[in-house]
């Protein structure tokens, strides 16, 4: 499957300010870059870095005045799925240590907080099945409504709401998967089903993997039911969206338009 991507978003920066971008489509063995195109605002500082799990880069740079941001891309997705149903748990123990850190809290996701809840509502559940269990639970009491929250909305205050956008589900999914004791991870992607337009947000959950004896890895899973595994292109992965946003300025700025559009070819 070849997923078309073009981008566009700008700000303006009254002063000299170092800014993180975080947009570009990842290159991983499960997608190829086929074609990428990206232009940016002259700057005074520019440099490239690996982002988190070294999945994609984070753009550093240096900036003042109004700065845009033009991005266009053609990606083949040859993305291998297991069914998540069948996928059993991994013990803290069995996990690799590079994947231990996401059953941890994080800035957007109090898991510590809903231990007994994910033992009430889901304690008949374990491993893929209990994570298909939350998904369900997810898009059956929530409403996906945008401008209901804001960039400080954590999970805690999504669950309480019971609305949000793409970005409250991930953390939510997230969460409650973390209080299971699966390890749990934010990603920013694109699809094109996500309506309307825009970057897009799932979860990945750390399970066993059946071909590898004691092994383990990532599976896709998107609350929203707007993307599947085979059409999500991902951009980076995280403890949750302060990890990956596509916009960190390091003092004041103001954000101007944005547009998304992602066609599958």
């Amino acid at each position: 499957m070849i997923i078309s991507i073009d981008a566009h978003f700008d700000f303006t920066l009254p002063q000299l300010t170092d800014v993180a971008l975080q947009f570009e489509a990842a290159s991983l063995p499960e997608q190829r870059l086929i074609r990428c195109d990206t232009r940016l605002s002259p700057s005074e500082y520019f440099a490239r870095i690996p982002a988190e799990d070294n999945i994609g880069e984070r753009i550093m740079l240096s900036a003042d005045g109004f700065f845009s941001v033009d991005y266009s891309a053609e990606v083949e997705i040859d993305r291998i799925t297991a069914p998540l149903g069948s996928l059993e748990a991994l013990q803290p123990h069995e996990l690799p240590g590079e994947v231990f850190s996401y059953l941890m809290d994080s800035r957007y996701c109090q898991a510590d907080r809903f231990h007994s809840f994910v033992d009430d509502e889901f304690g008949a559940t374990t491993g893929g099945a209990r994570v298909l269990a939350i998904r369900d639970w997810i898009a059956g009491h929530f409403t996906y409504e945008p401008g209901s929250s804001t960039p400080e909305t954590t999970a805690m205050d999504s669950f309480i709401e019971r609305r949000g956008i793409c970005r409250d589900y991930a953390h939510v999914l997230v969460t409650l998967a973390r209080a299971s004791t699966i390890p749990a991870r934010f990603v920013s992607c694109f699809s094109p089903g996500v309506e309307p337009p825009d970057f897009h947000a799932v979860a990945e959950v750390f399970l066993a993997d059946p071909t590898v004896a004691g092994g383990g890895a990532w599976h896709l899973v998107d609350a929203t039911g707007m993307a599947t595994p085979s059409d999500i292109v991902k951009i980076g992965v995280g403890r949750d969206a302060a990890d990956v946003s596509f916009l960190t300025t390091f003092g004041d700025s103001q954000f101007g338009n944005k547009t998304v559009a992602v066609s599958q070819t």
